[in-house]
């Protein structure tokens, strides 16, 4: 069981593309913009936000096509939104390399 817990914990470099919510293990699979170090169960935690990011989209695009003057305001629309970038890129510059630091830093964002 020990073991078992101890390989859970095995970092692993990941390189994220926060714009088409992927994380990869491949470099060269496709376009990324910042490179982490996460074990199996942060990875895990970091792919659910992604998964929220995702369904949240989906569902703006499902108000908008039955509601495009719905009562929300892009302001409160975009609160939520907001907020969940801004838990993914904490994320990513908890786990990131120097590098993925210093271009979170350079953004500007927290």
């Amino acid at each position: 069981m020990a073991e078992q817990e101890a390989g859970s914990e095995e970092r692993k470099h990941y390189f994220v593309s926060v714009q088409a919510g992927q994380i990869l293990e491949d470099p060269q699979a496709a376009a990324y913009e910042l490179e982490i170090i996460m074990n199996e169960n942060e990875y895990t935690k970091l792919r659910e936000l992604f998964d929220e990011l995702s369904s949240m989209d989906e569902a703006e695009m499902f108000h908008f096509s039955y509601s495009p003057f719905g009562s929300a305001s892009d302001g409160e629309i975009n609160a939520g939104y907001d907020q969940l970038i801004e838990r993914i890129y904490r994320q990513l510059y908890e786990f990131g390399t120097d590098t993925t630091k210093q271009h979170i830093e350079s953004m500007q964002f927290f």
